[in-house]
């Protein structure tokens, strides 16, 4: 069997703003790449896509288990693929740090949306750090866009941190919800709520409608006590169903909606910088981290370091200076 043929940044760049599937999806594993070379030229391809991208609606979805993500996302996209738009699907999934695991079964799971023309679906880094996997993902977005995908919906797999990270790479962050709040509403971290600008109470359909406004009128209560994170926004909660398509329509209006408010007000464009600045100095610490751990003189103090630290001979902050001060030297 041959091999592949080499695409060289030229091929890649070519290939991407031809939308051409078979050339993105190959854009997108180099970016993926943590091999030196591979990221030396990820990076030259994202400087020469970059302009070719940005006009874009980058929506960020996150949900409590079994609320029905893979379903809802299949649906929304399917309705805005039935309007003109095309759609990329991305995913942050920082459990495919632990187990290696990734979301190929939510991608057989929208079957739909996998087969549509105008969609195109990824699973997220099946290895490597979380910053890792964020890192691949907001550069994948960079790649889908200049591919012409002009909705982009950024799925959190997993729970906790990637919350945080997903909402530092959207324009617009959706948290999804199920009917009958009661205790649920009591374990819901703050932290998810103060990210939303909507929330959604899915599954809203047959028995589940009463109980679906009920949840979504404690939810709003919840949400009241929350100061807004902007002057242009104060987030509201709908109810909609993935099944049948109920309130889908609602949703992507708030999220236009959400938009021209953001843009009347100047601030849609200085989050979209400020995401980048932030990323920047990600980036930078990530980077002296690792440099830091490949230093041959600080790998040889290290494991004293940690034993020390274990019997308790020495504190945390004395190795961690000690560290610091090799890796300086």
């Amino acid at each position: 069997m041959s091999r592949r043929r080499q695409l060289s940044v030229d091929d890649y760049v070519e290939g991407v703003l031809a939308g051409d599937r078979a050339v993105l999806g190959r854009a997108i594993t180099l970016v993926e790449s943590t091999n030196a070379a591979h990221r030396a030229q990820a990076q030259e391809l994202l400087v020469r896509l970059l302009p070719r991208g940005g006009a874009t609606q980058r929506i960020g979805v996150t949900g409590v288990p079994g609320v029905g993500k893979s379903t809802f996302i299949e649906a929304f996209g399917s309705m805005l693929t039935g309007r003109g738009h095309r759609v990329a699907v991305l995913a942050v999934d920082p459990s495919s740090t632990r187990s290696g695991g990734s979301i190929l079964g939510d991608k057989t799971r929208m079957e739909r949306l996998s087969t549509d023309p105008a969609a195109f679906i990824r699973p997220s880094p099946s290895a490597g750090t979380l910053g890792g996997v964020a890192r691949a993902t907001r550069e994948s977005i960079t790649v889908v866009e200049a591919a012409g995908y002009d909705v982009v919906l950024v799925e959190t797999v997993g729970v906790g941190q990637s919350e945080t990270l997903v909402a530092a790479m959207v324009d617009f962050f959706l948290v999804l919800m199920l009917p009958g709040a009661g205790d649920e509403l009591q374990g819901i971290k703050k932290g998810i709520l103060e990210l939303a600008d909507l929330v959604a109470v899915n599954k809203a359909d047959g028995d589940n409608v009463e109980r679906a406004r009920a949840a979504a009128a404690e939810y709003a209560n919840a949400l009241h006590l929350l100061a807004p994170a902007s002057p242009s926004w104060t987030p509201s909660v709908v109810t909609c169903s993935a099944s049948t398509g109920d309130g889908l329509d609602t949703i992507w209006r708030l999220v236009n909606t959400h938009r021209d408010a953001f843009e009347r007000s100047g601030e849609w464009s200085a989050n979209r910088q400020n995401q980048q600045l932030r990323w920047l100095w990600e980036l930078v610490e990530q980077g002296l981290v690792e440099r830091l751990r490949a230093d041959p003189a600080v790998a040889e103090l290290v494991p004293g370091l940690e034993a020390d630290v274990r019997a308790g001979t020495s504190t945390p902050s004395a190795a961690a200076r000690a560290i610091l001060d090799t890796f300086e030297r």
